[in-house]
């Protein structure tokens, strides 16, 4: 990975990693591992949460995106990564529309400023 940036990884539903993938971010590591995951109907929410502690784990990953509707399946396990890379963000699909009460990474940084602090 040296002189190269960090990937964005998707985990999401067809569409949203369609869009993605058209948008250039599809790459194999040298494990031929994807960097991304179309969650369907039959995806176990293990296999979700699977994918999602191997993109946590990759070195060459700085982003992970995932659906929200998808991140509430494995919230335990998103709620567990305290690290700030890969910094996982929550996204909203055509489906499902983003509700910022259920993202925990917002949660957190709203915990971490008061009203003071935008005086």
């Amino acid at each position: 990975m040296a002189g190269r940036g960090k990937l964005i990884a998707v985990i999401g539903d067809e569409d949203t990693c369609t869009g993605f993938l058209l948008g250039g971010i599809g790459e194999l590591n040298k494990n031929r591992k994807p960097n991304f995951l179309v969650v369907e109907k039959d995806t176990s929410v293990t296999e979700i949460e699977e994918t999602f502690k191997s993109f946590l784990a990759r070195n060459d990953i700085g982003i992970v995106l995932i659906n929200q509707f998808i991140a509430e399946m494995i919230r335990h396990a998103i709620d567990g990564h305290v690290q700030s890379i890969p910094a996982v963000l929550e996204i909203p699909s055509k489906e499902h529309p983003y509700d910022a009460s259920k993202d925990s990474i917002l949660r957190r940084a709203k915990g971490m400023f008061s009203a003071e602090d935008f005086r």
